[in-house]
C-alpha cells in the first residue's frame, strides 16, 4: 500500500463514527489515451488561463480543427495548431485520439473495476449491507465504486487489491443556499417580455438573428428533481432518474421536486413564457433531469457521480450541476476529475455553480480544474458580493503529469446573471432568486443556443467538441474585472450572440 492511499484509508477511519465506512473507492486506468488528453489539456488549459484578453482564447476555423478526409494532418498542419497555445480546442486537435462513446467507455470502465467489484472483501460488505434495492451501479465513468463497507476491511482492501489509486469518504453536502430578494430593483421590474438575465446575455437577438432556441439539444440537469407538470416545462423533461445517498438509483421514481430549486434551475435553461415573461435561455430544449440532491436531506458525493454518468449514458449535450459543497482551502481533491474528464471525451462540457459563500472561497466540485464554473452576477453586471471564486492548487493527482504539480489555476471560468432571477417553482409558481445556481444554467441554456445555432455537433470530432464549445463561451465574453481571468467574473460576463457570430464567422 503507498503512502498517500495509506494515510486516506486511516483518515476515513478516524474520522467516521460506528463501525462502517461509506466511502468511494477508484481503481488505476491504464488507459495511455487518459493519461495523454489529461497532460494535453492541462498544459492547455493552464495557457489559456495566462491569456490576457479573452479574445485570444477564440479558436481556429472549422477548416483548420477538421481532420483532413486523408486521416491524417500533415506536419506544417500540426504546427499552426499547436501554435494556438491559449486554444484548448487547438491542442486537442493535434492529439487526433480515437473515437469514444459511452458504451466503449463503460466497456473499459467496468473491465478495470473488475478485480475491485469481484473481491471477497466487496462481496462480503454486499451481504452485509441489508437493503431491498438494486445495487449501485459501478461507477465506469470514473473507474470507481462506492462502497458501504466495514472499517477493518476497508483498512485491508488497498493490501487486497493493489490495482486501487484512491478512497475517498462519500461526503455529504446540503442544498446550495438561494435567497429570494424582499425588493427588486424598478429596472428589472421593467422587464416584461423576459427575465432580465435571458436579454443581458443575448438569448433574445440569438433567437430573432439566427431562429436558434435550442432544437434538438439535450441538457442534463442534475438537481432537487423538478416539477415536470409545470406550464412553462410541459412536455420538456424527456428523461428521468432518482438516486439514493449511495448511488442507487431509486426504482418506479417519477418526476418530482425535493425542493424548488431543480424546477427553477430547469426553468432557466429551457422554461417558456407560461407567465407572460420568456424565462429560459434555450426554450425549444429537453431536459434529462436526475435528482441527486435531496431539498432536506442534501446530497452526497456518490449521488452526484451517478447523476453525472446516467446523464452522459443518455446522450446530453451539457450537464448543469447547481450544487456542491463549501471549499474554503486553496488546496483541492481529484475525486471528480475522471468523470469530468470522461464527459469531455464524449463532448459533454460540465457547467457547475462555483458557489454562494463569497470571495476566497469556492464549491466543490465546481473548483474541480476541468469544471467550466460559473459565477453569478447582477442587473448592473456587477459581480455579486456571495460569489465564490479564488486561486486553488493541485499538489498531488493520478491523472495530471507529475512535472506539472504543483498544478495553480483560478476559478470562476466565466460569470453570467444571478441575482433576482425569476423562473418557475412547482405548483405553477414563479420566483425570484439569488445564486451562483441562478447563473450556472445560464450558461448551460447558451451552450444550447450554440449548438442550435451551428454546425458544431455534425462537424466537429466528439473528443474536440466540448473544448471548442468552451472556448467559443469564453472568447466572447463581455470583459469585465482585471485583464483576463480573475476570482471574480472569471474571463467575463458570457455573450451568447457575441459567441455565435464568432462560431459561424469560423465556419462552424
Amino acid at each position: 500500500m503507498n503512502n498517500h492511499l495509506n494515510e486516506q484509508v486511516e483518515k476515513i477511519i478516524d474520522e467516521g463514527t460506528g463501525r462502517r465506512r461509506s466511502v468511494i473507492v477508484r481503481m488505476v486506468s491504464p488507459e495511455e489515451e487518459l493519461k495523454a488528453l489529461s497532460s494535453t489539456t492541462s498544459n492547455a488549459i493552464q495557457k489559456r488561463n495566462l491569456a490576457t484578453t479573452a479574445r485570444d482564447v477564440l479558436p481556429l476555423p472549422l477548416d483548420k480543427i477538421r481532420l483532413p478526409e486523408s486521416g491524417e494532418r500533415s506536419a506544417y498542419e500540426k504546427r499552426v495548431l499547436r501554435a494556438e497555445e491559449h486554444s484548448v480546442t487547438a491542442q486537442v486537435a493535434v492529439m487526433e485520439g480515437k473515437r469514444v462513446s459511452s458504451y466503449s467507455l463503460k466497456r473499459s470502465g467496468l473491465k478495470v473495476l473488475k478485480p475491485l467489484i469481484d473481491s471477497d472483501l466487496v462481496q462480503k460488505s454486499k451481504t452485509e449491507v441489508k437493503v431491498d434495492k438494486p445495487e449501485p451501479d459501478p461507477l465506469w465513468i470514473s473507474n470507481s465504486l462506492a462502497l458501504d463497507i466495514a472499517k477493518d476491511d476497508l483498512a485491508k482492501l488497498p493490501s487486497e487489491i493493489p490495482q486501487i489509486e484512491a478512497i475517498y469518504p462519500n461526503r455529504r453536502f446540503s442544498l446550495p443556499p438561494v435567497v429570494v430578494p424582499k425588493v427588486l430593483p424598478k429596472y428589472i421590474e421593467e422587464y416584461k417580455s423576459s427575465a432580465w438575465g435571458v436579454l443581458r446575455i443575448g438569448a433574445l437577438a440569438s433567437w430573432g438573428a439566427y431562429g436558434a432556441k435550442g432544437n434538438g439539444v439535450k441538457v442534463g440537469l442534475l438537481d432537487t428533481g423538478v416539477d415536470a407538470s409545470h406550464p412553462d416545462l410541459t412536455g420538456k423533461i424527456v428523461d428521468w432518474a432518482e438516486f439514493n445517498s449511495d448511488g442507487r438509483r431509486v426504482v418506479d421514481s417519477q418526476p418530482h421536486d425535493s425542493d424548488e430549486h431543480g424546477t427553477h434551475c430547469a426553468g432557466i435553461i429551457a422554461g417558456g413564457n407560461a407567465s407572460g415573461q420568456w424565462i429560459g435561455v434555450a426554450p425549444e430544449a429537453t431536459i434529462s433531469a436526475a435528482l441527486v440532491i435531496d431539498g432536506k436531506r442534501g446530497g452526497t458525493d456518490a449521488q452526484v457521480l451517478a447523476g453525472i454518468q446516467w446523464a452522459a449514458e443518455q446522450g446530453v449535450d451539457v450537464i448543469n450541476m447547481s450544487l456542491g459543497g463549501v471549499w474554503f482551502d486553496p488546496e483541492v481533491r481529484d475525486d471528480y476529475m475522471n468523470s469530468f474528464i470522461s464527459c469531455l471525451r464524449l463532448g459533454i462540457p460540465v457547467v457547475v455553480a462555483i458557489g454562494n459563500s463569497g470571495h476566497q472561497t469556492t464549491g466543490t466540485p465546481g473548483n474541480d480544474f476541468f469544471a467550466f464554473s460559473v459565477g453569478a452576477t447582477d442587473y448592473e453586471d456587477r459581480i455579486a458580493g456571495f460569489s465564490g471564486g479564488r486561486t486553488h492548487i493541485i499538489r498531488d493527482s493520478n491523472f495530471l503529469p507529475k512535472d506539472a504539480l504543483p498544478l495553480v489555476y483560478s476559478k470562476p471560468d466565466v460569470s453570467a446573471p444571478g441575482v433576482a432571477i425569476k423562473s418557475c417553482t412547482p405548483r405553477d409558481q414563479w420566483k425570484p432568486f439569488n445564486g451562483t445556481s441562478m447563473a450556472a444554467p445560464h450558461v448551460s441554456g447558451a451552450i444550447a443556443l450554440l449548438l442550435s445555432a451551428t454546425s458544431i455537433s455534425k462537424d466537429v470530432e466528439r473528443n474536440q467538441r466540448a473544448f471548442l464549445l468552451q472556448d467559443l463561451m469564453i472568447s466572447s465574453v463581455k470583459e469585465m474585472g482585471e485583464s483576463g481571468q480573475d476570482h471574480r467574473y472569471g474571463f467575463g460576463r458570457i455573450d451568447i450572440l457575441r459567441a455565435i457570430d464568432f462560431a459561424r464567422d469560423l465556419g462552424y
